[in-house]
């Protein structure tokens, strides 16, 4: 069983083991497909010395070289529901992208969307021994941060340094080789449910592939759907899935605060399955082809035929109007925007320099979803597409691959965790940190 508790620290390693081979698969799993990408990475700088994402995304030293998805099963929530369907697709979709790009991929780069998260803001300080920061002097502060109790049943997910102060500079990026006496530090803290967790390694494992790395959608979809000055100023990424929506916040390129809502475009299609009485596919192309939130008077006389197999001449020959689908799908749109607004507004997203909403995702493209958007969030509110990638088809460079792109400048460009810096174990406050800390000091 102790495979299932990869450290992330072991993936980090096993990531640049799999980099200097050249080849990473990238996996999002999700709730309506699973996509996988395979990257492939070339020349000397393979990470390259700023391991940031820039605005040079696009030219980043990597490639896509095979790329496929399939319809998900066996994922509800963003979470794993059944284990053997989502094995199935999971294969389906790797072997699809292995061989487009003609190359057999042992590990893998993983993002999901569900498992409850949760932020914690962690601060820590520390007096230096030496007057000039050192790479041991930034682990000591991160260990002197005071972890809660994040609870039995959860693990850490990410852990990133989003400040450092020294003494009395704050907002500093990387304090290293800089001089002063004391040290201080904030870091971003994502806890999610363990046993989420533990099912998708161990999916990923039945399918005969190595986990590097594991990320939570609402993060890298943030990564790919915010322009350079919307992270830097402070900017808000809603992605729309199929059966969650991921929420993240960022600021001076951090993510700040991540948060999702177990809502998305499935409930959607499921409320005009159940209100016109068709099969979820049948209401699936209704919604993609015909849905819309805003009701004009045209929109009472165009009629939409609505189709079907059942036999029934009568019933398969029905149409409604476009206004009675708006009326179906407005309650269930808006009532997750009154989610989303909720957790923006406990997460003190009014207080950031700049409020800018971005929304992407599948379910984003409902038409004038943005302008419903605006009024409930009462914000700035565009449609996010991701940054475009080297050798990405066109067919998966819309919203509705946002994750799968930001997984791919995730795995390029991987941003400081606290799991890259050697902690002392002699500073592990509190038992909850030792246990928070337990799957990644597996293999120390």
């Amino acid at each position: 069983m102790t495979d299932l508790y990869q450290s992330q620290r072991a993936m980090r390693n096993m990531r640049k083991a799999a980099m200097q081979r050249g080849v990473i698969a990238i996996l999002d799993i999700g709730t309506s497909k699973i996509a996988c990408l395979v990257l492939r990475f070339d020349g000397p700088g393979r990470l390259g010395e700023d391991e940031r994402v820039g605005s040079m995304a696009g030219q980043s030293s990597f490639r896509v070289i095979g790329a496929a998805t399939t319809k998900s099963r066996g994922v509800r929530f963003g979470e794993i529901d059944t284990m053997a369907e989502t094995e199935r697709a999971v294969r389906t979709a790797v072997q699809a992208a292995q061989k487009m790009a003609a190359v057999r991929v042992d590990h893998v780069i993983a993002c999901f969307a569900g498992a409850r998260p949760r932020s914690y803001g962690l601060a820590g300080e520390w007096m230096l021994q030496d007057q000039v920061v050192s790479e041991q002097d930034v682990s000591r502060v991160m260990a002197a941060c005071d972890v809660p109790d994040i609870g039995e049943e959860r693990e850490v997910l990410h852990a990133h340094p989003v400040n450092f102060a020294l003494d009395h500079r704050t907002g500093l990026a990387d304090p290293r080789g800089q001089m002063g006496t004391r040290l201080a530090c904030d870091m971003h803290l994502l806890s999610v449910d363990a046993m989420a967790v533990q099912n998708l390694l161990y999916c990923i494992n039945r399918c005969d592939l190595e986990v590097a790395g594991i990320a939570s959608s609402a993060y890298v979809a943030g990564i790919a759907s915010l322009v350079e000055d919307e992270q830097e100023l402070g900017a808000a990424c809603i992605d729309m899935g199929g059966g969650a929506t991921g929420l993240s916040i960022f600021i001076k390129k951090h993510m700040i605060y991540a948060d999702s809502v177990r809502m998305g475009g499935d409930h959607i299609t499921s409320d005009i399955a159940k209100g016109l009485q068709v099969p979820m596919a049948v209401a699936e192309r209704i919604k993609t082809r015909h849905g819309g939130v805003h009701a004009t008077g045209m929109d009472d006389r165009e009629m939409i035929e609505i189709g079907g197999d059942s036999g029934d001449w009568e019933k398969d020959r029905r149409s409604v109007s476009r206004a009675e689908l708006i009326g179906i799908m407005r309650p269930r749109v808006e009532e997750i925007l009154e989610e989303v607004r909720v957790r923006l507004d406990a997460a003190g997203f009014d207080h950031l320099p700049s409020q800018q909403i971005v929304l992407t995702g599948g379910a984003s493209q409902i038409p004038g979803l943005d302008g419903l958007a605006a009024k409930i969030l009462g914000q700035r509110v565009r449609l996010g597409r991701p940054l475009r990638v080297q050798g990405l088809p066109q067919a998966a460079t819309g919203p509705a691959f946002a994750s799968s792109v930001g997984l791919c400048l995730f795995a390029a460009y991987p941003q400081d965790e606290w799991w890259d810096f050697d902690i002392p174990a002699e500073r592990y406050p509190a038992r909850s940190l030792k246990r928070a800390v337990k799957w990644f000091k597996d293999n120390w």
